[in-house]
Formats: structure tokens, sequence, C-alpha cells
């Protein structure tokens, strides 16, 4: 028996679970359960009426538990937690069940078993809110800095940005000029400008701001601290270190070109070249485009070189990503390549053409303008060979039902796209995360786009994927929101839902720091003897340190072993 006053509400979800799961005969189930004072159900648990509803009860009832039966954590998490503060409520006391994700959505065929299940996951929810202890933030004190990684578009866009809102910025830079890739190109899409002007434009703003200090042929080496109070320190020219203290941290290390392999759509022959080089040719062309002294009057593009690949002996790590830029610079290029020559030829050929959003309107200028688009199957790709001095590609447009048609251009132009980066050593000092392309990961692509599991470490521009320049200059913009939001305050409120060590059990065999990602584990002494300590502005509470305790002193807040095994034991009782 337990003297807990708990209070359960399961979500309709506007159908969603409703639909698939019995909420009522759950409620029916549960309301009898040992600690439950009242069971409702709700057609949106979300909605701002339920939350009062919530709240009243807290209050009428006295209770000290919340369990709420809905959709995933991710994203009503932190709202049930205010509905439960707003309460009187301590917010670790209440727990979130997953009906909808785990529950209805997977088992929409058949419901007296989907409804059984729910039983099961809501008494989970309740075995771990009967053992829930209130819990306290922990509080930190912000420095009002930043430091940016990378000062392309995306990093000297953000610099300058955080500069005018007060915070003292430190951008650096690891190649010895700023500006990233744009400082390379001239005519960009879809405005035409010209990105070594608008660079030139971005560079002049850094220098106008004292509160900006830029570093080039700079990189990271060594970071300590946590969120609201990095120790971190910069070499410079590979000789001088800085030591330096920053309150937030925003990687915005850009991307690489993709560079085809030799053979690859005829790389290597002469007259084959890439998107990038292309465009280097555009710009320094000033009448008439010519390569290699020869007036160029034919032109193929190539489309998803580099991206969209398929996995093979001969490419065991495949790009499979959509570079996203790419349709639109190479249409751009065609449009700036007719406005030199006007008679000059151009095929285009591709997978699918994603100039999306008003970047659509390039496409029918360029299609008006007389370039030729051809869509090829992916199954059979372009083939690129060389006869005599002549270059010829054969494809079969998938338009006109497979026909082979024949090209013999002066320029072929390979549509590369975008890869990481190489940047092992950032990834090991400042231990982020990356996806399966090589790219830094977000926590959510729509919820927590910017933010990285390293709290205070934020992603922007093409280091977290492709995009294109207004894409990374917006997601710069965001990071630059978030690393603001978290110092104006001039503090921070850390989760508590942390690891804790048993000072009686622990012998300090540091097995637990070896499996900790984050460093959160220290060595200390305790009563004349050495153990664990466990560092509260580091620890995520991921656990990795508990299974791996030989002498069983670790734990998690909020996830003991005791509340693990509660709800084990409840999903693996008879439901009734």
């Amino acid at each position: 028996m337990t003297d807990r006053k708990i209070g359960v509400y399961i979500c309709h979800c506007g159908g969603n679970i409703s639909d698939y799961v019995d909420v009522k005969q759950i409620r029916d189930a549960v309301s009898r359960d040992d600690g439950v004072v009242i069971a409702r159900t709700t057609m949106f648990a979300c909605s701002d009426a339920a939350q009062e509803e919530m709240i009243d009860d807290i209050k009428t009832h006295q209770l000290d538990g919340l369990v709420v039966a809905s959709c995933s954590p991710k994203l009503h998490l932190f709202t049930f937690r205010a509905v439960a503060e707003r309460a009187g409520l301590n917010p670790y006391q209440y727990v979130q069940v997953n009906l909808r994700e785990q529950d209805s959505w997977v088992h929409q065929h058949n419901i007296p078993e989907a409804t059984q299940k729910g039983i099961r996951l809501v008494r989970a929810g309740l075995a771990k809110c009967v053992l829930s202890e209130p819990l306290s933030t922990m509080r930190i004190k912000t420095i009002p800095k930043v430091l940016i990684i990378g000062a392309g578009v995306a990093g000297l866009r953000a610099a300058a940005s955080l500069a005018d809102m007060g915070f003292a910025v430190y951008l650096i830079e690891r190649s010895s000029k700023a500006g990233g890739m744009v400082a390379q190109w001239g005519k960009l899409f879809p405005h035409d400008r010209d990105g070594r002007a608008l660079v030139a434009d971005l560079h002049n703003e850094i220098k106008r701001r004292e509160n900006i200090t830029l570093f080039t042929s700079a990189e990271l080496v060594e970071k300590s601290g946590s969120v609201g109070d990095f120790s971190i320190k910069i070499r410079v020219k590979e000789q001088e270190e800085i030591s330096l203290n920053v309150g937030s941290i925003i990687v915005a290390t850009g991307f690489d070109p993709y560079n085809p392999e030799p053979g690859e759509f005829g790389y290597g022959l002469e007259g084959v070249i890439t998107l990038p080089q292309f465009k280097e040719l555009l710009d320094e062309s000033e009448g008439l485009l010519s390569y290699n002294g020869r007036r160029v009057r034919n032109i193929t593009y190539i489309y998803c070189v580099g991206s969209r690949q398929e996995q093979t002996a001969e490419r065991p790590n495949p790009n499979k990503y959509c570079s996203r830029y790419c349709c639109n610079a190479a249409v751009h290029s065609a449009i700036c390549a007719d406005a030199l020559d006007a008679e000059v030829n151009q095929y285009h050929l591709y997978r699918d053409m994603r100039t999306y959003g008003k970047n659509e309107l390039m496409y029918e200028r360029a299609g008006r303008q007389g370039s030729v688009f051809v869509q090829y199957d992916e199954s059979d790709p372009p083939l690129v060979e060389k006869t005599g001095d002549k270059l010829r590609v054969r494809v079969k447009d998938r338009l006109i039902g497979g026909e082979e048609i024949e090209i013999v251009p002066d320029l072929v132009v390979l549509v590369t796209g975008m890869v990481p980066r190489e940047n092992q050593k950032l990834i090991d000092v400042l231990k982020l995360p990356v996806g399966r392309d090589g790219f830094f990961n977000e926590i959510h692509p729509k919820l927590r786009p910017v933010e990285t599991v390293i709290d205070g470490v934020f992603i922007a521009g093409t280091s977290q994927g492709p995009k294109t320049l207004a894409e990374s200059v917006a997601s710069a913009m965001a990071a630059v929101a978030k690393s603001a939001a978290l110092l104006m305050k001039g503090y921070v409120d850390l989760e508590p839902l942390i690891a804790r060590v048993d000072q009686q059990r622990c012998i300090w065999c540091d097995a637990c720091t070896d499996a900790c990602p984050y460093g959160a584990i220290e060595k200390v002494s305790f009563e004349g003897k050495e153990i664990a300590g466990v560092i509260p502005s580091l620890c995520k509470g991921g656990g990795a340190c508990v299974p791996v305790c030989p002498e069983n002193a670790l734990d998690v807040e909020g996830y003991t072993d005791k509340q693990i095994t509660a709800m084990i034991d409840s999903m693996a009782g008879e439901v009734v």
C-alpha cells in the first residue's frame, strides 16, 4: 500500500489514440490501482481547458503525483511539468506515458491488444510516479561571451548579431581568411549578388564592432567546464595558445564540395569539371565562354554527383542525402552562361529537379532561355566517354520513353553536392555527435533544430547538413537566438536528472569514467577513501555509468533502479 495521491489523465489526442485504444477501459482499469485518487479521460490533454482541470484537481485533492498518458514526451513533457509547477506540485513528480507513438500508432489493427498494452504502459508510469521524489534544478551563472567556430557567412552573420546584443564574441577560423566557400564565388542565386562582395561587407561589419575578436589560422584545442562557463583554449597560427572563458559555443564550420572519384561520370577526362570549377570559370569570363583556349558552345550538366548515392562494393559509405542547393546552383549557372553567350546550348541531365520554393522561377527562366532538361533513371545513369578529342555523353530520356540521346559537348559539368568537412579534432574536443551522413546532429530537426546534446553548444549553417545560403543564415540566427536566450538571464537552470553515487558502496574502480561520454565523473575523497564524484553541470543523466559499476553504487535521479524495476514488474503483472 502507498500513501501517495496520484492523478491520472488519459488523452484521446483527437482520435490519434482513442481510435485504436479504448481509453475509457484504461481509465477504469487504473482508477482502482493503489495510490490513484482521480482518473480522467480528456480529448486534448495539452489544451488550456484540460491543463486548468489538472491544476484544479491537484489543488483540490492535494495530489503529490501526476501521470499523463498522451503523446511523446518530446512534445509535451515540459508542458505538463509546467502544469504541475503552477499547481504547486514538484514538476519531477510528473510522469508522461507515451500512448500514441508506443501504442496506438503501432497497433492500429488490434484494438483489444492495444488497449491491454495501454493499461500496462500506464501502470508502469504509475509505478514510477509512486517512487518519484521532489527534485530541484541546478542554477549556474553564465558568462556573457560567445565562441563561434567558423567564419563563413553563417559564422560572420551570427557574430554581428550577438555583438549587437551586447555580447563579447570570439570568432575563430581555421583557414587564413574569413568567408568560407562563399568568398570564392561570384554571382549567387537567386539574387545575383556577388559572393566575394557579400563576404567583404560582412567582414567590414565585423571590423566595426569592438566586441568581436576574429582569429584566423586558429582552431579549438581544448574545452572544459559546462554550459554558461566553458573554459576553452585556442591555438593561433600553430603556435600561440590563448585561454578564454565563454558562456556558449556556436559551431559553424561549413562544408566541403564533393570531389568525384576518377572515372566517375568521366571525371578526369579533359573537359569534365565540377560545378565549383564551372562557377569559377564563369566568374573569370569577361566575353564569350571559353575553356582551355577553346570556345564553349555546348554544355552538359549531370546532376546528383556525390548526392543520393547507392551503396555498392566500391562505395560502402555512400552519400544518401540530397544536397539541396545543387539543382538551384546549376540552373542559376546556366542562366549566367546564357548571359555571356546567348548561342550556347545547354543540356541538363537530372534525376529529379529540386529547385524548390521561389527558386522554381529560375528553372522556368532557364527553360525559356533554351536549356534542355533530360531526366535519366538512377539505375541507368549517363555515360561519359571521349572519342578522339571529343567528349560524348549518352543518356536515356525517361520523358520520351527511354529513347537514347547522344550529346557531343565541349564541357561536361558535374553538379556536385556537399560533404561534411573533416573535423575530427573538433569532434573529439567538443564531444559532438555526428549523424550517419557525417554532419553534426541536432537534438530534434523540428523542435530543437540547432541545439546539441551538449548544453550550451549550438550548430549552424552547413555544419549540420546541406543548405542554401539563405537557409544557412536562418539557422545561424536560430543559434543566435538560443545562445542569447541562454546568456541574457545571467543564469541557467539545469535538469536534476543526473547520476548519483552511493558513497558507502563506491570503491573507485574507474569503470564509470571510461563509460561516461561527457567527462562528468571525477575522483574525489570521502571519509579517507577515493570514490567517484559526479560533476552536476556536465552530467546528462544518460546512465552509461550505471550498468558498468561492479558495486552497484550508481543510480540516476528520476530513473532509479527501484523505479525501473517497479515499472517492469507492473508491466509483467496480469492486466485486470
